[in-house]
């Protein structure tokens, strides 16, 4: 797997401050993308253990409330599959901070379905996440107003709580993750 770029101190991508791991590779190609430049899986650099070792020892400060993965596309196969060892790998050594994902595939009928890459691959990374946004990026529905988002039709849900009742629970404002 391929990363495009690590943002160390990002304050877009979630609430508080965070590190940002932009992925390499997504087949969505949304209209209006802010990062078509993601979408070639060979693009940017390599996503090695040193690599892996840099991110969470970029999250030791307290004054980073946690880590955003995004591209790209985190759960495409190819990704999904270096990503769900590390995910784990990550919360394990931080499981107090908040983790977010973004991706353009949507959480129950692409996601929980199994029709988007390995399941088991899936449901690790998931498994590790607090919030992700999903939902392809829709130029029409683009809404600058929106937090965390770029249009109307992608959800910001509370995966946990959302896997526990089985029914998309939606993260709003005054939640802390």
């Amino acid at each position: 797997m391929n990363y495009a770029t690590i943002k160390w101190y990002d304050i877009s991508n979630g609430p508080g401050v965070r590190t940002s791991l932009y992925v390499s590779g997504c087949r969505n190609h949304c209209k209006g993308c802010f990062n078509p430049e993601t979408w070639d899986f060979s693009y940017g650099k390599p996503f090695t253990k040193e690599v892996e070792d840099e991110i969470i020892k970029s999250l030791e400060p307290d004054y980073i409330f946690g880590f955003t993965l995004l591209g790209g596309d985190p759960f495409e196969p190819e990704n999904a599959k270096v990503l769900a060892p590390f995910m784990k790998r990550l919360r394990a050594a931080y499981p107090n901070k908040s983790f977010w994902c973004f991706t353009g595939y949507n959480f129950e009928s692409d996601l929980l379905t199994g029709k988007q890459g390995d399941f088991e691959d899936v449901m690790d990374i998931l498994n590790t996440l607090d919030v992700l946004v999903d939902g392809r990026f829709e130029e029409p529905l683009k809404d600058l107003n929106l937090k965390f988002k770029g249009s109307s039709n992608q959800r910001t849900i509370l995966v946990k709580q959302s896997l526990e009742k089985d029914e998309v629970v939606l993260w709003d404002e005054v939640s802390v993750v």
